[in-house]
């Protein structure tokens, strides 16, 4: 395993994980602007084992995408030395799994171990790790010995200073490269003073690096005010939230950029790295604060897709180029796997262009069932079906066998099952066997199951057969050269 340059958590000013707001647009502007280090928003652990990592050429990202298709994290070769993966997890074994699962894309690994929400603490994660040291101990332990990037935690502070300072130093026994210390407690909010005090305490009793959190409100208004707020809590460096997040060029040496020229670089990332348009709105929404009650807010209110987000800062001419742009990428891509399919596919395989269109058939009568009655008449195996999903644009292909002959249509389909009906129609037009169109004229199999016939051949959901699963095989190729096309 290739194991990068360690990051290092001494004097750096680094962007805080936040719901909603630390995906990689604003991550990467926060680089741009002078971030050290970035955070991405905190992931459970349970959806990050559920993903699969995929490699997204056109975007020239890489994501993990749910089952669902949404992508659920997304980096770049931009951040990789300087993004901190977060999770939120109360399970040793479950967190190493994830760390394991994106290790080779990060920087390092945290571990959250300060969010008050309810939606944490109720599956015992976050704040609610605090009242558990044990817990603590053991996931620290199990992901400093079982990866090769820097482990770090985000903590609250206890009602003491002493039980706090008692806790730290546990945590640095298990090997952390830094911890992360938001200056309030559980139970209080942003309008609460920050805790500097206790801050400072514990940067005096622990040797590794201590990360102040929780100045926003209090202290950072501009970027010479990070510097303040560092030495009055001792730490080695500082971890900024919601100053950044209104406006992410307060890590700018030379003071902030205009909010209108902020917002059109997000903007840009946005649509670079074709981010979810509600993700994009909410963080637009949280910089102009006060403005959103002018005729740019109101747009951007009402805007209900990227293009319209776009339209109401005057940056529509720049959606378009991008998309563009995009497009010919995705065809390019998608020109270039067609090839390396076509030089690899077997010549033996008869194939057609054709598609599955359920309107062409009869209700609950399908080419699948055809194919089937037929084998069984002319005493052959049942058919045997071996279907795929492409990782350029997740669609699928069939390719059935009857009597030691293959058949394929060489159009990709957007389910498995309409994949395999495609594959049964070229087969059946290949034999020159009715497939069961309605254009057909009398349908045999609609007349045998009116008959009340005992073999049952039809399944309980429209365009199913019964009794598959034992012959069907099934091959997903896994994610060599994924990627989610920018749906713009």
């Amino acid at each position: 395993m290739t194991v990068n340059t360690p990051l290092c958590f001494r004097g750096k000013k680094i962007l805080a994980p936040m719901v909603r707001v630390g995906t990689l647009p604003m991550r990467l502007l926060a680089l741009d602007y002078g971030a050290d280090i970035v955070y991405c928003e905190e992931l459970i652990d349970i959806k990050m084992l559920q993903c699969k990592r995929v490699i997204n050429e056109v975007l020239e990202t890489v994501d993990f995408v749910a089952p669902n298709d949404r992508v659920v994290f997304r980096t770049c070769e931009r951040e990789r030395e300087r993004v901190v993966f977060q999770m939120g997890s109360a399970d040793a074994e479950r967190a190493l799994a994830v760390a394991k699962l994106v290790e080779s894309d990060v920087a390092g690994i945290d571990i959250n171990m300060g969010c008050p929400k309810e939606y944490s603490t109720k599956a015992r994660m976050g704040a609610a790790l605090l009242s558990d040291p044990d817990k603590i101990e053991s996931i620290l332990t199990t992901l400093v010995k079982g990866i090769c990037k820097p482990v770090t935690c985000k903590i609250r502070i206890l009602p003491s200073v002493e039980d706090t300072v008692n806790l730290v130093k546990r945590i640095e026994k298990t090997g952390i490269a830094a911890i992360a210390v938001h200056g309030r407690k559980k139970e209080e909010r942003p309008q609460h003073p920050v805790h500097c005090d206790v801050i400072k305490a514990i940067s005096e009793a622990v040797s590794i690096p201590v990360i102040a959190n929780g100045g926003s409100h209090d202290f950072i208004k501009e970027y010479a005010d990070i510097e303040t707020f560092q030495k009055a809590t001792a730490a080695s460096s500082v971890m900024i939230a919601r100053a950044a997040m209104w406006n992410p060029s307060v890590f700018r040496k030379e003071g902030f950029c205009p909010l209108k020229d902020v917002m059109q670089d997000y903007i840009k990332y946005a649509v670079r790295y074709d981010n979810h348009y509600t993700n994009t709105k909410y963080c637009l929404c949280q910089m102009l604060r006060e403005q959103l009650e002018t005729t740019q807010g109101k747009k951007l209110h009402a805007a209900q897709s990227t293009q319209e987000i776009c339209e109401a800062f005057e940056m529509g001419d720049f959606y378009e180029e991008t998309t563009a742009i995009f497009e010919a990428k995705k065809t390019s891509v998608e020109t270039k796997v067609q090839d390396e399919d076509d030089q690899t596919e077997d010549p033996d395989v008869i194939k057609m262009a054709v598609r599955f269109d359920k309107r062409e058939y009869p209700p609950q009568i399908t080419p699948k069932m055809y194919l089937l009655e037929w084998c069984r008449k002319e005493k052959h195996p049942q058919p045997v079906y071996e279907t795929v999903q492409r990782p350029l644009d997740r669609l699928f292909c069939s390719v059935v066998t009857v009597a030691e002959q293959k058949y394929r249509s060489t159009l990709w389909d957007k389910s498995k099952k309409l994949a395999e009906q495609a594959a049964a129609i070229v087969c059946l037009r290949a034999l020159g066997v009715p497939e069961g169109k309605l254009c057909e004229g009398e349908n045999h199999l609609i007349n045998k199951r009116k008959r009340g016939d005992q073999e049952p051949l039809i399944g309980r959901d429209h365009g199913e057969d019964l009794a598959e699963p034992s012959h069907k095989k099934a091959n997903f190729i896994e994610e060599t050269s994924d990627m989610n096309v920018p749906k713009m």
